[in-house]
């Protein structure tokens, strides 16, 4: 049963706590808290369902996500129609989440908008667990700033709140710089994707394409903590560094 299974059920014993502990217990109503309270009080052996390691980390990942969006959205103080439509599509095409991971991404959103946790708070607890893993810190950003920049502009309250990611994260400001060109045109988005500068050397760019696309090949990713349904965003990641390579060469005649 995956984590999603065992939070519906309402009969697991995991003490996550901090502002994601607390979304999480919300967006799954009041009888999930209380069986959770009367699970560990009780003195029976074995009486309680658990998250193993790995699905603790994937419940992190996707609250976590879903609040930072939800905190990103509402930076200019309300929560637009197009913004909706942005994390339903994001929902849908890209993560391709089935009807009952959508309803709890959805509820999570909710919880997060209306919580009085700041967008800091969720991004240092999200850190605290993902902190060694820097492949899945930028999965995070590119998520951020997809959504941030889904109208062709990123607000000076969203780019405030996609900075302090960056520094909580410990995330370069020239990695952000690259990363932001997908979406905002600055730079020629197929070095950034790689996170070469134009003026690398062909051997430069060659080495990096091999170091990237050995940290986000499938196989790799899949066991690095992402929840199932983000799975599919991630290997879309590795094709994207594939097409970058290849438009590289392509303009550089290699």
């Amino acid at each position: 049963m995956s984590w999603l299974g065992k939070m519906i059920g309402g009969t697991i014993g995991f003490a996550l706590g901090g502002p994601i502990g607390a979304v999480a217990g919300a967006a799954f109503g009041h009888t999930f808290v209380d069986k959770k309270e009367e699970i560990y009080l009780s003195s029976k052996p074995g009486a309680r369902d658990t998250l193993s390691s790995n699905e603790e980390a994937q419940l992190v990942f996707f609250t976590a996500a879903f609040s930072m969006l939800a905190k990103i959205s509402k930076a200019d103080g309300k929560v637009s129609k197009n913004e909706i439509n942005t994390v339903e599509n994001f929902m849908k095409r890209d993560l391709q989440l089935d009807l009952n991971s959508q309803k709890t991404a959805i509820n999570i959103f909710r919880q997060a908008v209306n919580s009085n946790e700041s967008f800091d708070a969720f991004a240092m607890q999200f850190y605290s667990v993902f902190r060694t893993q820097p492949n899945i810190i930028e999965l995070m950003m590119d998520v951020l700033l997809r959504v941030s920049a889904a109208d062709g502009s990123i607000s000076s309250e969203e780019e405030a709140m996609l900075l302090s990611a960056t520094r909580i994260f410990n995330y370069s400001g020239s990695d952000y710089a690259r990363l932001k060109s997908k979406y905002v045109r600055e730079t020629n988005k197929y070095y950034a994707v790689l996170k070469c500068d134009e003026t690398a050397s062909n051997e430069e760019i060659k080495k990096q394409y091999r170091k990237l696309v050995t940290e986000y090949h499938p196989d790799k990713i899949e066991a690095k903590g992402l929840p199932e349904e983000f799975i599919k965003f991630a290997n879309d990641k590795f094709k994207e560094i594939q097409e970058a390579y290849e438009n590289i060469k392509k303009e550089r005649g290699l």
